[in-house]
């Protein structure tokens, strides 16, 4: 499900077992060390029929859902056994990955400072050591101006030692941190844990003079805190029994949780409630959002004991993204970015009324932005660039937005009044590319920061003065070893869809890799949410490019890389445009002769693991293999049970099935309820046990009916396998130390290479 906000067994491994439930033995049968059989687990049907809208489904594996039975555990546990012993021949190889991917990475390293009062705050990395280490020093000219800096500025061994995340993470084989604020006095600091990887946070302040932990502790919190201005309360939020951030509470410093405030509660099931600061520091912003409304409320930071008021009543449909200002000159006002009348969005300007609170807009304003001008060597716009996100500084407005597919940075000039000036957008070196704010805390400066990437380029972060227009580079991603950006190609290329779209995709290989229709490929898609999945270097993709690889990002609709209508006409009743899109893809890189079209790999996650379930179901045979990931295959059960995480707000997305025409459209595409008797490619599926997202059960009962309908493959004359792999003790994201991170992909390298026949 999103990603911004979604098993049991009767002794399946002993061969002599009889239960006439399990007879038929699915998967080939792997020989373990010293000569062990293994066999694909198979799972005890006991069927369960609901009927909606005069129709009656059939669920024979219902009973996964039950966490707490030992017959579930003990089947995932065997589903794990089973892909161990599949992969066991890829051993030697995984560990050759891994070392490839490990040697590629500096693991001592430090991040580029960000300046927020009188400290400069970063992170490290040591060698060995799974998580970072978050520090500080004293801020120094140079870290706020755009002079270059000396090569031994980031290696200051003067710093502060903030937090360990080592040291938390000590006895847990999960460990995640979530929020990380730092009191405006820099005195404190609140930081919350996951060690389950279920998304549900221990909340603890810290006195950062003395180094140790408050008494003042919140046992379950969502990410997500704000400060007073004096530091002397914290604002947090908790989540419902479907993990819905949903209500906020006011915590004064010293006083136990259990007499903490509600100050605010978002009783619609559809609504997240998000908290944050304004880039002023003088607000704090409460933002209630659905998939397609928001509703603004702000309270002053050195007024915690007062009230929140809404900027502007929820509308259905309407969605706007507010920042406050303060110009030189004093004046207030907010920028708002909405899609009130405008698809892909406006700038309107609010200014504050005069009865003191603040708050309360008295008219609006449009801000004007223009289409123009483009890079050198661009094409002309398609369309109005879509305009994503705002950033405000007290003498500039920086817009993020996207044309022609590729996101780009737009500075927007402020006079004295804070009045619209001058604007123009920023060149890039490439014309495939990705660009995102990148630390930019401090609020009466004149210096933008933003991270550059490309298929080719490793990921530099940048510092550009909005008025001289001058840039540095402050670091550049290090790739030991042989790496040299040149030697690898990127390009756009087009698909064209069935109803005859203009799909864009990103493409990269090696210069050695030919187009002559024998290259192995790599096809990458999500497609939902209005999600982009931008072009980016990975020092890890490089084991697979310089095996011969062709990578390629499919940027199909129903993800947001072409503008809202991008989005639109791959959602609700229109969804399948997402699933026809990635099959034009594939079928595009095999036509133009870029991979070979028996050595084609897909790849998804979450929801783009509907994307493989759907794909694979009308496809199998376009894929030498499938990666599914957390994949969100059984759409109708999980729509139609509002008591499971995300379901509520997810109908903005993928519609009601209570509603009769849903239901329907949802069953045609449903990788769970469409998987059919016919040769699946081997697929390779994962789970988190504590995912909140995607329940573990919908991959693990997904897994099973793939194998009872998966037909002889005719190259081997058995099917082909299907591996299911589940974290016992994580979530959503998989493993998540670095070296369990890299291991991990290595396992999944190996998988894809393993497909295509180059797994020796």
């Amino acid at each position: 499900m999103n990603a911004s906000q979604s098993p049991y067994q009767d002794n399946q491994n002993d061969p002599n077992n009889k239960n006439p439930e399990n007879e038929k033995v699915v998967g080939t049968v792997s020989h373990a060390p010293g000569n062990a059989i293994i066999l694909a687990p198979v799972a005890a049907k006991r069927p369960v029929t609901t009927t909606l809208h005069g129709h009656s489904r059939v669920d024979e594996y219902a009973w996964f859902r039950e966490r707490e039975n030992p017959e579930v555990l003990e089947h995932l546990e065997a589903e794990n056994a089973y892909t161990a012993s599949i992969m066991a021949s890829t051993k030697a190889l995984q560990e050759e990955l891994f070392n490839e991917i490990k040697a590629r990475i500096l693991e001592t390293d430090l991040s580029v400072p960000t300046v927020k009062g009188p400290f400069a705050y970063f992170s490290r990395t040591e060698e060995g050591r799974q998580y970072g280490i978050h520090c500080r020093r004293a801020a120094s000219r140079a870290d706020t101006g755009i002079e270059a800096w000396p090569e031994a500025h980031l290696l200051s061994s003067e710093f502060e030692l903030l937090l360990d995340e080592n040291v938390l993470a000590e006895g847990h084989d999960f460990f995640s941190l979530g929020t990380f604020e730092v009191s405006p006095n820099h005195q404190l600091l609140a930081y919350a844990t996951d060690t389950e990887g279920d998304e549900i946070y221990a909340l603890r302040i810290r006195d950062l003079q003395t180094g140790m932990d408050l008494p003042d502790v919140i046992e379950e919190s969502s990410p997500g805190v704000a400060w007073s201005a004096d530091g002397s309360v914290l604002f947090y939020t908790t989540l419902d029994e479907t993990m819905r951030p949903w209500k906020l509470w006011r915590h004064v410093l010293g006083t136990d949780s259990a007499v903490d405030v509600c100050v605010f509660t978002e009783p619609d099931e559809r609504f997240f409630l998000n908290l944050s600061t304004s880039t002023t520091d003088e607000l704090i912003v409460v933002t209630l959002g659905s998939q397609i409304t928001t509703e603004v409320h702000v309270l002053r930071a050195d007024d915690p004991y007062g009230d929140f008021v809404v900027f502007d009543e929820r509308r259905q449909g309407i969605e706007y993204a507010v920042e406050h200002h303060r110009a030189v000159n004093g004046s207030e006002r907010y920028f708002v970015l909405t899609n009130d009348g405008a698809e892909d969005f406006t700038l309107l300007v609010a200014h504050v009324d005069g009865n003191g609170n603040g708050v309360i807009r008295s008219e609006w304003f449009d801000a004007a932005i223009g289409d123009g001008p483009i890079n050198a060597g661009e094409p002309a716009l398609l369309r109005a660039p879509k305009l994503d996100a705002i950033e405000v500084f007290q003498s500039h407005l920086v817009v993020h937005e996207r044309a022609n597919g590729t996101e780009r940075l737009r500075v927007i000039a402020l006079n004295v009044d804070g009045s619209i000036g001058d604007q123009h957008v920023l060149s890039q070196p490439e014309a495939v590319h990705s660009v995102w704010p990148a630390g930019n805390a401090r609020f009466a400066t004149s210096v933008l920061r933003f991270g550059y990437t490309s298929l080719t380029s490793p990921t530099s972060l940048e510092d550009y003065d909005m008025i001289t227009r001058a840039r540095v580079v402050r670091k550049r991603q290090p790739v030991l070893g042989t790496f040299r950006s040149e030697t690898y190609v990127a390009e756009r290329v087009w698909a064209t869809a069935n109803d005859g779209t203009q799909i864009p995709m990103s493409v990269v290989r090696h210069q050695d890799t030919p187009i002559d229709g024998s290259a192995p490929g790599l096809l990458y898609g999500y497609g939902s949410y209005e999600i982009s999945i931008d072009p980016g270097f990975s020092s890890l993709r490089l084991s697979l490019l310089d095996r011969g690889f062709v990578f390629a990002i499919a940027h199909i609709r129903g993800g947001g890389e072409m503008g809202r209508h991008w989005y639109l006409n791959g959602k609700f009743l229109q969804k399948r445009n997402t699933f026809d899109d990635f099959i034009a893809c594939a079928e595009a890189l095999q036509a133009k002769g870029y991979v070979a079209p028996d050595r084609l790999v897909a790849r998804g996650g979450s929801a783009g693991g509907l994307l493989m379930g759907a794909i694979v179901n009308q496809r199998p045979n376009l894929f030498a293999g499938i990666v599914a990931e957390v994949p969100f295959v059984d759409v109708v059960t999980t729509m139609l049970d509002d008591s499971l995480p995300l379901t509520a707000i997810e109908w903005e997305e993928w519609g009601n099935p209570a509603d009769p025409e849903f239901y329907t459209y949802m069953r045609s595409y449903a990788p769970y309820e469409n998987v059919s008797a016919q040769i699946y490619p081997p697929m390779l599926v994962t789970a988190g046990l504590n995912d909140p997202r995607v329940s573990y059960w919908e991959p693990a009962k997904w897994v099973q009916r793939l194998r009872e309908n998966n037909q002889l493959s005719g190259s081997t004359g058995t099917p082909n396998q299907i591996l299911l792999k589940t974290e016992m003790g994580a979530g959503h994201g998989g493993p998540s130390g670095r070296y369990d991170t890299w291991r991990d992909e290595a396992m999944v390298f190996a998988f894809i290479l393993r497909c295509v026949g180059l797994a020796k």
